[in-house]
């Protein structure tokens, strides 16, 4: 049986795990952090497309977080532009989901691990190597692994990526600060499962209500230059909350007080994204998810791009008895789609942006004719592309470039 060794368990890994096995290939997975390490991660939304690529892998429905179907967008100003869906729903009704980054990656794990799936905690990857018959994966604890195929889910910063091309890749930066939290005990205009979504005069801020009374939400704040770790660093959690309060203090919206109510708020971080990566793979190794094509926060699609690309690199590998040529099949299916969603992403980054008063105007005036209720109706026919991509799972991949079935 072929053996795959996955590198990194967020996400891509336990996905991409599941995908594997459910193809008849053995893979073990090896996690960075330790088990107790649960908690990394803060939250996201799960775009439609990307929760059906999830189903397609018979992992059943999350029970975690809750069901967010549509978006309600809104001016600093306070004035409501319009209500959108967040895609149309699956044929069962499943709809686009909140959950914690915590949450998704413990059921994916603990669905692998259910279904006889090794995983090893503890497991840094530093370097790794083609040999005659396989690949080896060496971790910081000495110890090492001997596989047929390597599979890079080891996030943005990837150690596969640079083993399989050392080249130095140059992250875009989106010119943004993101940051978020959840807030108790504050009452603020909402409904549980829409996302109210603020195009501010200084910044972006979104907040959606839970079935439980917290409000969960994020921000983007405009940073043309993009800082130092150091700079990020020396940033107090106080300083950072005194910031976030000055810059939405002149919009009309809950910002503040939800900002007010949070006990721990994220630290900034940087938005950045990968648009093009030149090289995926070689005869024995590939990298997935963000490892691959990072995206600025849009639409919940980094997460679902992430789980695309683990069923189609199961289909691949199912149905393309030698490795390079499934490696190379998976690119070629997959690259052109998730460089479209970079893309889109970095566009919604770029309208984010409130940079001066002038660019504040122009944006405004776009949102208005964007978000009118009969734009916005040929706007969500318009994201189809986006929302409504599904994968079948039973579907031959064949292995010629001319036919892309997956």
């Amino acid at each position: 049986m072929t053996k795959a060794l996955i590198i990194g368990g967020g996400v891509a890994g336990p996905t991409s795990a599941i995908a594997l096995e459910k193809a008849g290939i053995e893979p073990v997975v090896y996690e960075a952090y330790d088990r107790g390490a649960d908690g990394i991660g803060q939250n996201l939304v799960l775009a439609v497309n990307g929760y059906s690529a999830l189903l397609a892998l018979g992992t059943g429905h999350l029970k975690a977080g809750f069901d967010v179907p549509r978006y309600r967008f809104h001016l600093g100003t306070g004035k409501k532009l319009a209500q959108v869906p967040n895609g149309d729903p699956l044929p069962d009704g499943t709809v686009g989901r909140a959950i914690t980054r915590s949450d998704l990656y413990t059921t994916l794990r603990d669905r692998a691990i259910e279904r006889g799936i090794e995983v090893n905690f503890g497991k840094r990857l530093v370097d790794a190597k083609v040999t005659a018959d396989g690949v080896t994966a060496y971790f910081e604890d000495g110890s090492q692994a001997e596989g047929d195929v390597l599979i890079g889910a080891d996030g943005m910063h990837s150690v596969t990526r640079k083993v399989i091309d050392p080249a130095k890749l140059s992250f875009r930066y989106g010119r943004l600060w993101t940051t978020g939290g959840y807030a108790t005990g504050v009452s603020v205009p909402s409904h549980t499962g829409t996302e109210f979504m603020y195009l501010g005069k200084r910044g972006f801020f979104c907040h959606i209500l839970d079935h439980e009374g917290r409000i969960w939400w994020y921000a983007s704040i405009t940073r043309p230059e993009e800082p130092t770790p150091q700079q990020m660093a020396a940033i107090s959690p106080e300083d950072w909350r005194e910031q976030l309060i000055d810059t939405f203090s002149v919009d009309e919206s809950a910002a503040v007080d939800i900002i007010k109510a949070t006990e721990s708020i994220w630290p900034p971080r940087p938005i950045q994204d990968i648009p093009h990566l030149p090289t995926w793979r070689n005869e024995r190794m590939v990298v997935i998810g963000d490892a691959c094509h990072a995206v600025s926060p849009s639409a919940g699609q980094g997460v679902s791009m992430a789980i695309e690309d683990s069923v189609v690199l199961g289909k691949c590998m199912r149905d393309i008895p030698d490795i390079a040529a499934a490696l190379e099949r998976y690119e070629q299916i997959r690259r052109e789609r998730v460089e479209k969603v970079v893309a889109f992403g970095k566009q919604c980054s770029r309208t984010l942006e409130a940079n001066g008063t002038v660019r504040r105007v122009g944006r405004d005036l776009f949102a208005r004719l964007a978000f009118g209720e009969k734009t916005s109706a040929k706007g969500h026919e318009s994201m189809r592309w986006l929302y409504d991509h599904r994968i079948d799972w039973d579907e031959h991949v064949d292995a010629s470039t001319g036919s892309r079935t997956a």
